[in-house]
């Protein structure tokens, strides 16, 4: 019987030893954060044409609003977040262009200082982007009414 409880014990320590290091080696906000994020893209009125590039000046995503776009929060460098320029066109209408920038998010700040440490906080988490937020979620832009005369 002894031997029974003896292995038992055993491979406790190492499931307990497995989980314990996979904990170690995740940020919080890895955990709980995606490295995309949907944003919305809306025009009053609706139907414009609209392109968002990013910080280089790549077109990532295009449609006719209203639309979803599910856009990267990080370049996948050391910290490298993503920033994206919205630009919605209408006919005789003023082009809009609106900003989105990604934010550090209260899981990868208050989650690593209790749970990831300074392996959460400096070696996972800035790598992907769980860490961030994309700002803001919804990009609503009011078109004017064009002035230039054709």
């Amino acid at each position: 019987m002894f031997p029974f409880f003896l292995n038992m014990e055993i491979d406790m320590k190492r499931i307990i030893s497995v989980v314990a290091g996979v904990i170690m080696l995740s940020g919080c906000a890895t955990i709980v954060g995606d490295e995309t994020q949907l944003v919305q893209v809306n025009s009053n009125p609706s139907g414009a044409s609209f392109k968002v590039k990013d910080e280089s000046g790549v077109i990532v995503a295009q449609g006719k609003t209203p639309q979803g776009v599910t856009l990267a929060k990080s370049d996948g460098s050391y910290f490298g977040k993503k920033s994206y320029q919205i630009t919605m066109e209408k006919d005789g209408y003023e082009p809009v262009t609106l900003p989105i920038k990604a934010n550090a998010n209260g899981w990868y700040i208050g989650g690593n200082l209790v749970f990831g440490g300074l392996i959460g906080w400096l070696a996972v988490d800035p790598f992907n982007g769980g860490m961030y937020t994309l700002k803001p979620k919804e990009a609503n832009a009011s078109l004017i009414p064009s002035t230039k005369q054709d």
